[in-house]
């Protein structure tokens, strides 16, 4: 959404909620776990994003999560992150794969 909307914000809840995303591969459990699929038009434009793109993006993000949560947000390198989401997603592309998003 950040690539094609740029802001900092999140859009609507209603809009969010009205997008065919997220593809359960498992749906989240009771202890928490869950893997989704990322959609293939997500992983196409991170695999073509560029690195003024990319860094744009972790902007609009670090703006995002910093709106959210203050000066108590992530210690992670947010461009970094999504550099190397970026590679992974050329990878899948190359290869006819796919990008799956696991967490705890």
């Amino acid at each position: 959404m950040y690539f094609e909307e740029p802001a900092a914000e999140l859009p609507p809840i209603e809009q969010l909620l009205a997008w065919p995303w997220p593809e359960w591969v498992t749906a989240p459990l009771n202890d928490g776990v869950e893997v989704f699929a990322l959609p293939p038009r997500l992983i196409r434009a991170l695999a073509d994003a560029t690195s003024v793109e990319l860094e744009e993006l972790a902007d609009r993000w670090t703006a995002r999560l910093r709106s959210a949560d203050g000066d108590e947000m992530t210690d992670d390198d947010l461009l970094a992150v999504l550099q190397t989401v970026s590679r992974l997603a050329a990878s899948a592309v190359t290869t006819g794969g796919g990008l799956y998003s696991w967490s705890f």
